[in-house]
């Protein structure tokens, strides 16, 4: 096949004439500025929101090829979020800083643990996601997945003081309602109990009340799961139906002792 031949095969299986990955790219640019104007000492508030804006708008321009958005609206009503979610996101961090004895001051928190900047960025995507602005929260959150291996999608619903301790693994599905001060270790996946495309509107993910601890590698699935408050779910538990209030949950090893060697 000739060069010319190639060339015309290759357009012609590319079948999403408006799939522009600058738009990823530009996201991730988006996300850093956006982290760096709200904790960064250097960085000024003032100049860089106007600089946000102008990326926003041309986000929006890339992501909303199918239909109008009202960019300038949706910046306006975003901007005015951002003080409640830094609020959030400073308890979050004062959260971590409380719970976690191995963390040596608030600094260490913003700068270097991957829980925080994963639970900043869904946050941050969150407002966006409530607000119907396609594909962008979701590419937010799939930029700190990449970096933290925390899987957070922006559709879920987190109250106040959230810590996820460790991080990695962690994946937390699009209905999920998680109140408040809820603590969460690595591996920890509160999922569906099975993916259906019909199912898109339902609530596929578990609710977890307020003041629950769940420790590493447990898995609780299903959108009628509640794990009642005070509730601690420990290591590698699988959770499928509701647990009461002040409830603890273990995981049951089977352990085998071999009595004779192999013949």
């Amino acid at each position: 096949m000739d060069k010319e031949k190639i060339i015309a095969e290759l357009n012609r299986h590319k079948k999403l004439p408006h799939l522009d990955f600058r738009l990823k790219q530009e996201t991730e640019d988006f996300t850093d500025t956006l982290f760096y104007t709200l904790f960064d000492a250097n960085t000024p508030v003032a100049v860089n929101l106007e600089l946000l804006e102008n990326k926003f708008n041309g986000l929006m321009d890339m992501a909303c090829w199918e239909l109008e958005r009202p960019s300038h609206q949706v910046w306006n009503n975003y901007v005015s979020e951002l003080p409640g979610i830094l609020e959030k996101l400073n308890l979050d961090a004062e959260a971590i800083l409380n719970c976690d004895p191995a963390s040596l001051s608030i600094r260490e928190i913003y700068m270097a643990y991957p829980g925080f900047y994963a639970i900043a960025i869904y946050r941050l995507a969150h407002e966006l996601y409530v607000q119907d602005v396609p594909l962008i929260p979701r590419l937010m959150t799939e930029y700190a997945h990449r970096q933290t291996g925390v899987d957070i999608n922006p559709g879920a619903k987190i109250g106040k003081s959230f810590f996820i301790d460790h991080a990695t693994g962690v994946v937390i599905g699009e209905t999920a309602i998680i109140h408040d001060n809820v603590k969460i270790y690595q591996g920890v996946t509160l999922g569906a109990l099975y993916v259906a495309k019909n199912l898109e509107k339902t609530k596929r993910h578990p609710t977890i009340m307020s003041n629950v601890t769940i420790y590493a590698n447990a898995t609780i699935l299903g959108g009628k799961t509640v794990i009642g408050e005070n509730s601690i779910i420990g290591g590698n538990a699988w959770v499928t139906a509701s647990v009461p209030p002040n409830s603890t949950v273990f995981h049951t090893p089977e352990i085998k002792i071999k009595t004779a060697p192999n013949v």
